[in-house]
């Protein structure tokens, strides 16, 4: 289940990808496809570190990747182990909201993104987001939860303020939304009254098969029920 677009990109074999905050790997494994880019993920998790090796390792094992390389390092969004302009392209794909201290993480991300080259963002959207937390203390009291809720404008001020411009956006993860409506109005346990868990099963089944309906509806419904926001900016 990719929130960024690749197509979106321009990137060109060589280019060095970072996914930051990367978690289990869905997006350096997106990134891994593309034709020889060299896809790091990192993640201060190391159990999910694992987990995205072992996608990014079943991927080459099937020879579904671009014939480039990948790695991944144990970082902490606010201290990166990585020099000035080094990368083609960052991903901060739903980290920002979980960062105490959100203005580091984004002068990070930027310091080790090259001039001109592109950063992409995305954090859940305010209004679904905003009836969560009204639906279930729990959902964001979790420890390692969300911390915050932002609105696009402030994001987006902070980012440009930071070194960057913004050249579009998109909603996506619409048929997501009820399922997390659901979840926090009748369930947050880690047993799941059955209509979360019927739901949560044909979400396993949209991601897995991905029909050609779920997509079409997901789509239609993105600029209304948009679970996240994604924002992509370029570097000056």
């Amino acid at each position: 289940m990719l929130t960024v677009e690749f197509d979106r990109l321009g990137i060109a074999p060589g280019d060095r990808i970072l996914d930051i905050g990367c978690g289990t790997g869905r997006h350096v494994c997106g990134a891994y496809r593309l034709k020889g880019v060299l896809a790091i993920g990192a993640d201060v998790s190391v159990t999910d570190l694992k987990e995205a090796r072992n996608g990014l390792a079943f991927h080459d094992a099937l020879g579904e990747h671009g014939g480039g390389s990948w790695g991944v390092h144990a970082a902490d969004i606010t201290c990166l182990p990585y020099p000035d302009s080094c990368f083609d392209l960052v991903i901060c794909s739903e980290v920002l909201e979980h960062i105490p201290d959100d203005k580091t993480a984004i002068s990070e991300i930027i310091r080790v993104l090259k001039p001109g080259k592109n950063l992409v963002v995305s954090v859940p959207r305010y209004y679904p987001e905003r009836i969560c937390w009204a639906f279930s203390d729990a959902y964001h009291q979790t420890s390692g939860g969300h911390i915050r809720i932002y609105r696009s404008k402030a994001l987006i001020c902070m980012l440009e303020n930071a070194g960057t411009r913004q050249w579009t956006s998109h909603y996506a993860h619409s048929i997501h939304t009820p399922y997390w409506w659901l979840k926090c109005l009748i369930g947050t346990n880690s047993e799941d009254p059955l209509p979360v868990a019927l739901y949560h099963r044909l979400l396993t089944w949209d991601i897995l098969k991905r029909p050609r309906i779920t997509r079409f509806i997901d789509r239609l419904l993105n600029p209304v029920l948009g679970k996240s926001i994604t924002f992509y900016l370029r570097k000056l």
